[in-house]
């Protein structure tokens, strides 16, 4: 594939990141990306010296949407569970590809810290949603979190409006106790 712009690096962000996302972390070597831009592994560790780096640096936006909405999702409380369902689904959309690697490729991330950062995280939100640490209401929250991660990979081919309500819905169902 011939480079489509002086933007080198975006371009290897982006090809990593479908790269990972249809094969894994550990299954995509720096070679493979290279190839596919038509670049030299030199110029590749120009601006990415390992892989760990190529992958710190793409799940870095992740992180740093994660700690906004949880920032909103933890002020607005249990009272906004149907905003912050959404808005979830909304942002595992947007970073979909990323949710997509990590399903094919959790032990790269782990070696990284970047997994155990975007657990600890979840476990806030799971606490702020159901405003509870009991394992019940705990349960819930992974159970609705969870589904709404679930759908973005499965259905990364479906666009978000056309599953949105029925997930949001379903999601918040799970929320309700009995």
């Amino acid at each position: 594939m011939p480079r489509r712009s002086a933007d080198t690096r975006a371009e290897i962000r982006a090809v990593a990141l479908e790269l990972f996302a249809q094969r894994g972390f550990e299954q995509t070597s720096l070679r493979e990306i290279a190839e596919r831009l038509d670049i030299t592994k030199a110029a590749l560790y120009y601006h990415f010296p390992s892989k760990d780096k190529l992958i710190s640096e793409l799940f870095s936006p992740l992180v740093v949407d994660l700690e906004a909405f949880s920032v909103d999702a933890v002020a607005s409380g249990p009272e906004g569970m149907r905003a912050t369902l959404d808005g979830y689904l909304e942002l595992c959309h947007r970073h979909k590809m990323l949710f997509q690697g990590l399903l094919r490729d959790f032990g790269a991330l782990a070696r990284l810290d970047v997994l155990d950062a975007l657990v600890r995280k979840r476990v806030e939100l799971d606490r702020a949603l159901v405003g509870s640490d009991r394992p019940a209401d705990r349960a819930r929250a992974v159970i609705a979190f969870g589904g709404l991660q679930d759908c973005v990979v499965l259905m990364a081919e479906e666009p978000l409006d056309s599953y949105r309500t029925a997930a949001v819905d379903a999601a918040l169902r799970a929320l309700l106790p009995d």
